[in-house]
């Protein structure tokens, strides 16, 4: 598949002719509720054509507004953080955040199979085994023989697309999915930063994430607790 970010780019984003159009197949209405209580009521959107072929999921929230751009977030699956709460990452405390804020703003939570950035569950596993002897999270993915980060945002662009949002603040601390959805012809209007979710467990896998791959967190605030 061609990397969106070898597209020329804009100020507005990309060329959107060149972005395979993608359709709406499902939207249902389902009530959310999480483990502190929180709950919101959603439409959980399937898609017809994605390009990589994946069972990826709109979550709508809120009303969005014609006075402002919707929030929206790429959020790539975590299963272990996601459902299971692990602290070795911040996945599952960033989807709690990210729904409240998104119901409250307006706009779409995209849920991506992406598993440990593309790479799948059980090599993010056999990644975890290689920090517990001392590597940091891209480290161990080279160790493996994989990609410090698979992860390809031309489908998250189909959706939004498919769902008529051509411009949008993007809840993220990650510059590179606002970098190829402006290479796939959506306009970022702002980059929003998530919150800092430490633990005594994650804080060396976010702070690998600021040296490697320049994620917005503030390194300071990094320190475990």
């Amino acid at each position: 598949m061609t990397d969106p970010r070898d597209a020329t780019t804009s100020g507005d984003g990309g060329d959107p002719t060149r972005l395979p159009t993608a359709t709406v197949r499902t939207r249902v209405t389902v009530p959310l509720r999480f483990g502190d209580g929180y709950t919101v009521t959603t439409d959980l959107v399937t898609f017809h054509g994605l390009a990589d072929g994946q069972e990826h999921l709109a979550v709508v929230l809120g009303e969005m507004s014609a006075d402002r751009p919707p929030l929206v977030r790429l959020h790539s699956e975590c299963l272990t953080g996601d459902v299971f709460g692990s602290a070795r990452c911040d996945c599952g405390p960033q989807l709690r955040e990210a729904v409240e804020r998104i119901a409250d703003q307006g706009g779409v939570l995209l849920y991506l199979r992406q598993e440990g950035r593309g790479i799948g569950l059980y090599n993010k596993l056999d990644a975890y085994a290689l920090q517990d002897q001392g590597l940091d999270t891209y480290e161990a993915n080279a160790a493996l023989g994989l990609p410090e980060d698979a992860r390809d945002y031309t489908a998250a662009a189909q959706m939004l697309r498919a769902l008529g949002i051509n411009s949008l603040d993007l809840l993220s601390n990650n510059p590179d999915k606002a970098a190829q959805l402006r290479a796939l012809g959506l306009a970022v209007t702002h980059d929003v930063p998530t919150g800092v979710f430490t633990t005594a467990h994650n804080v060396r896998y976010l702070r690998a994430k600021v040296v490697h791959t320049h994620h917005t967190l503030p390194l300071t605030e990094l320190t475990a607790g």
